[in-house]
C-alpha cells in the first residue's frame, strides 16, 4: 500500500491558486456566452497558438501523465515508435482535412458525415461519439480521483467532487472560451511535470543528470528497437516485419499512423479548427500541436528513464518491486511525490496531473455537449427553435454530461473496475470501431452511400466481437485467428474501408454533387 503525502501548507497553497485560477476563467468568459456560436466555438476568434496548446492539452491525459513515465521507467524508450508518425499525420490534417471544416459552414465531423453518407450515419456516429466520451472522461476522472486520494489521503468522493466538480462548474459555465483558455493554463502546469522530475533527480544524484543519461544509455533505456521480455525480465530486440501476433517495429509505426489519423476525424479536434478566427490560424494550432506534443510526450518519458537512473543510485526496496513486476509501474510518480519531493514542488506535480486530466475532461464535454445540441438534438428531436432554446439546451447537456461523468468514475470505484474497463472497450471497439474507415471512404472516393457504410460497419462489427470473443479464450484453438487485441483498430478499419468500397459496387450511390465532400472535388474559392 503506498503511503499518503503529508499535506503541507505550500501544497495547499499551489493546488488553490490553480483551482482558483481555472473557476476564475470559467466564470469570467461566462458573460459573452449569449448564442450557441460563442459557446461551443468561442465566436470563432481564437489565435492559432493558444488552439495549438489547447489540442496539446487535449491529447495528454492523467493517463500520459502516469503511464509514459511509467514505460520508459520500467522497459525503454521503444513507445516513441508510434509517436514518430506524429508530424506527418498533422500534415494530412493542415492539408487534406481543414479544408473540409474551413470551407462553408461544417463545424463538425458528424454534419461531414450527414452531407456526405446521409442522416442515419450521421446520428449512429454522433450517438457513438457521445457514448465514448461519457465512458473515456469517467475513466479519466477516477484514475486522477484515485491518485489524489492515494497521494494526499483524502476521502475518495471528495476528490472525485473536488476534480469532476470544478472542471464541471467552469466548463459548463465558461462555454469554449474557458475550454481553450484554461487548456492553455493547464498545458504549462503539466509541461513542468517533467521538468520538476528531471531536474529534482539531477540535483540529488552525484554527477547530475549527466550521470543519470550515461547510466540509463549504458542500459538500453534509450532504445526504440528493444523492448522489455516478460518472460525473463531482460530487454530484448523487437521482432521485424508485419505481425499480427507481435508488437514488431513496423507494427508499431503502422499503429501509431492508425492511432494519430483516428485522432484528426475526432471532435475535439475539428471544433477547434472551426474555432479559429481565419484558416492561417487553424493551420498554425495543428502546426503549434505537430512540432510540441512528441517533445512533451518523450520529456515525460526521458522524466521515467531519469527516476529509473536515480533508484539505478539509489535503491529504494519498494521501486525495486515495481520493476520486478510485484508492484505496478504506474506507482512510480506517486510514489516519488510522496517520498521524495518538497513542499510545494509535490503541489505543483500534482497539479499538472490535475491538468492533464482537466485539459481532457473539459474538451469532451464541450465537444459532446455540442454534438449532442448540433448533431442530434438540433436535427432529429427538436428543430426549429430559437438559437436562445439550444443555447439553453447546450448548457443542460453539459451538465448533464457532467454529472454522468461524475457517476461513471464512482461506479468504476465501488464496482469491479476490470469489468467496467473491458465494458468500455467492447462497446468501444464494436461500436466506434471502424469510423477512421468510414470517414477516410468518404474523403479519399466518390463511391458508395449509406448503405454500403452500414454494411461495412455490419462485418467490422462482427470481425471485432470475434477477435473479443477469441482473446477471452471463448472461440476453440481450431477456429482462433491468433490476433491481439492492440492491432483490431488496424484490421477493422481496414476492412471497413474495404467492404464499403466492394459494397458500393452494390449500393450504387445516390449522390450526384460531391462538391467539397471529397479530396477530388474541393472548390477553388478561399477558406473561411
Amino acid at each position: 500500500m503506498m503511503d499518503t503525502l503529508h499535506i503541507r501548507f505550500l501544497d495547499i497553497l499551489v493546488l488553490v491558486l490553480y483551482f482558483g485560477a481555472t473557476i476564475g476563467i470559467g466564470l469570467f468568459f461566462s458573460r459573452k456566452n449569449t448564442n450557441t456560436e460563442e459557446y461551443f466555438l468561442g465566436g470563432r476568434s481564437f489565435p492559432g497558438w493558444a488552439l495549438g496548446l489547447s489540442l496539446v492539452g487535449t491529447c495528454m491525459s492523467s493517463i500520459t501523465f502516469l503511464s509514459h513515465p511509467a514505460d520508459a521507467f520500467k522497459t525503454t524508450f521503444v513507445r516513441m515508435s508510434t509517436m514518430i508518425s506524429f508530424p506527418l499525420v498533422s500534415l494530412f490534417a493542415v492539408f487534406i482535412l481543414l479544408p473540409f471544416f474551413r470551407r462553408g459552414t461544417i463545424s463538425s465531423a458528424y454534419e461531414y458525415l450527414a452531407r456526405r453518407f446521409g442522416k442515419s450515419v450521421s446520428c449512429y456516429a454522433a450517438c457513438i461519439f457521445f457514448l465514448i466520451q461519457v465512458i473515456r472522461i469517467s475513466t479519466i476522472l477516477y484514475l486522477i480521483s484515485l491518485l489524489i486520494h492515494t497521494v494526499l489521503g483524502l476521502n475518495f468522493m471528495t476528490c472525485l467532487v473536488l476534480a469532476g466538480g470544478i472542471t464541471a462548474l467552469y466548463t459548463v459555465s465558461g462555454g469554449f472560451d474557458a475550454v481553450i483558455w484554461t487548456d492553455v493554463l493547464q498545458t504549462i502546469t503539466l509541461i513542468f511535470g517533467s521538468v520538476i522530475i528531471v531536474g529534482l533527480v539531477s540535483v540529488h544524484t552525484s554527477g547530475g543528470l549527466s550521470a543519470l543519461v550515461q547510466a540509463a544509455f549504458e542500459h538500453g533505456k534509450f532504445s526504440l528497437v528493444r523492448d522489455l521480455d516478460s518472460s525473463n525480465g531482460l530487454l530484448e530486440p523487437l521482432k521485424s516485419g508485419f505481425s499480427l501476433t507481435d508488437k514488431t517495429l513496423l507494427m508499431l509505426l503502422i499503429m501509431g499512423v492508425v492511432q494519430y489519423l483516428t485522432g484528426q476525424f475526432d471532435q475535439t479536434s475539428i471544433q477547434r479548427w472551426c474555432s479559429a478566427k481565419s484558416p492561417h490560424e487553424a493551420r498554425k494550432a495543428i502546426y503549434v500541436l505537430a512540432l510540441s506534443a512528441v517533445p512533451i510526450w518523450a520529456s515525460f518519458m526521458f522524466a521515467g528513464t531519469m527516476l529509473w537512473a536515480f533508484f539505478y543510485f539509489h535503491p529504494d526496496p519498494a521501486v525495486t518491486e515495481m520493476l520486478s513486476g510485484v508492484r505496478k509501474a504506474e506507482e512510480i510518480v506517486p510514489y516519488f511525490v510522496v517520498n521524495y519531493m518538497p513542499p510545494g514542488l509535490s503541489g505543483l506535480l500534482i497539479a499538472g496531473a490535475l491538468a492533464a486530466a482537466m485539459s481532457s475532461l473539459s474538451s469532451s464535454i464541450n465537444a459532446a455537449s455540442m454534438v449532442w445540441v448540433q448533431d442530434i438534438y438540433k436535427p432529429y428531436l427538436v428543430k426549429s427553435k430559437t438559437d436562445k432554446h439550444y443555447l439553453r439546451v447546450g448548457f443542460v447537456s453539459a451538465g448533464i454530461v457532467s454529472l454522468l461523468m461524475l457517476i461513471g468514475a464512482y461506479l468504476f470505484y465501488t464496482a469491479n473496475t476490470k469489468t467496467l474497463n473491458d465494458l468500455g472497450l467492447i462497446i468501444t471497439s464494436v461500436c466506434a470501431g471502424g469510423m477512421l474507415g468510414v470517414f477516410l471512404f468518404g474523403v479519399l472516393t466518390r463511391r458508395g452511400d449509406y448503405r454500403a457504410i452500414w454494411a461495412a460497419l455490419a462485418v467490422n462489427a462482427v470481425f471485432t466481437s470475434y477477435i473479443l470473443l477469441d482473446n477471452s479464450g471463448v472461440i476453440p484453438d481450431f477456429a482462433s485467428l491468433s490476433i491481439d487485441l492492440y492491432f483490431t483498430a488496424l484490421i477493422g478499419n481496414s476492412l471497413t474501408f474495404l467492404t464499403a468500397f466492394l459494397a458500393s459496387f452494390v449500393f450504387k450511390t445516390k449522390i450526384t454533387d460531391f462538391t467539397n465532400l471529397t479530396v477530388w472535388d474541393q472548390e477553388d474559392i478561399p477558406l473561411v
